[in-house]
């Protein structure tokens, strides 16, 4: 309990002197870029605790979660497939490392003229930047894989199936989780940057559109907004590697 407790409080210490050293600070500034920090959590409460939780906050972690998902589903199916099959690797390895190589954002205006302003264009542009980092640590991860153990399977001559469920993808767990882990930080990012280019709606769209009307203390509020969520995001998917794995993270 006590490993736990101190634990914790090393996690906590350093956002916690952040602040505090932001407080201080900050309390005296008449700069108009960087209000006092007592002003921005003001409007924090105002704004994120009620009045635009359902406008804003919960559309983009909607947009979010469906992106994420997607993303890592497509990216680990292609990766077991391009991890298992040398074949399928050497075909479309070349395709996978072109596309992959596209940033995310520069796809923005083609997936505009395609879908419109609304939610599928900002899924579509998540999914795309998530796939890549689960689709490259799935297949290293297969790759790396014992070639005995994978011997001794074919020899025993094991289903396929049972083989990708007890071997393939236990032995790969901690490559995939790495790669996981990766693309929820490039799909968070890609959630905010096409809110922020093109949309009605979302916490993206208020830092920006908070900005062009020069309400600085609604957008350091929704900086901080966006950091809080980030580092729980962060704290979530540790707690659920831990409980996955059979082997701490």
């Amino acid at each position: 309990m006590q490993t736990r407790t101190s634990r914790i409080i090393l996690v906590l210490i350093v956002p916690v002197l952040t602040l505090a050293a932001w407080w201080i600070y900050s309390n005296a500034s008449s700069s108009y870029a960087f209000p006092p920090l007592n002003e921005i959590i003001t409007r924090f409460q105002e704004l994120w605790l009620f009045d635009r939780l359902f406008t804003d906050v919960i559309p983009s972690l909607i947009r979010f979660v469906i992106g994420y998902i997607g993303g890592s589903i497509i990216g680990l199916a292609l990766g077991i497939w391009l991890g298992t099959s040398q074949n399928v690797r050497d075909i479309l390895d070349p395709a996978f490392q072109f596309v992959r190589s596209l940033p995310p954002p520069a796809l923005l205006p083609l997936f505009l003229m395609i879908f419109g302003l609304g939610d599928t264009m900002k899924i579509f542009i998540i999914v795309f930047g998530a796939i890549w980092p689960v689709l490259l640590n799935t297949t290293e991860g297969i790759r790396g894989i014992d070639p005995t153990l994978r011997g001794t399977f074919s020899i025993y001559r094991i289903s396929p199936l049972k083989k990708l469920t007890e071997v393939t993808l236990p032995a790969a767990a901690n490559s995939i989780f790495a790669g996981l882990k990766t693309a929820l930080g490039i799909a968070f990012v890609l959630m905010v940057v096409s809110e922020m280019v093109a949309a009605t709606s979302g916490i993206g769209y208020f830092v920006v559109e908070s900005q062009h009307t020069y309400a600085i203390a609604d957008m350091w509020s929704g900086i901080l907004l966006l950091g809080i969520i980030g580092f729980l995001l962060n704290i979530l998917f540790d707690q659920m590697q831990r409980k996955l794995l059979y082997w701490p993270a």
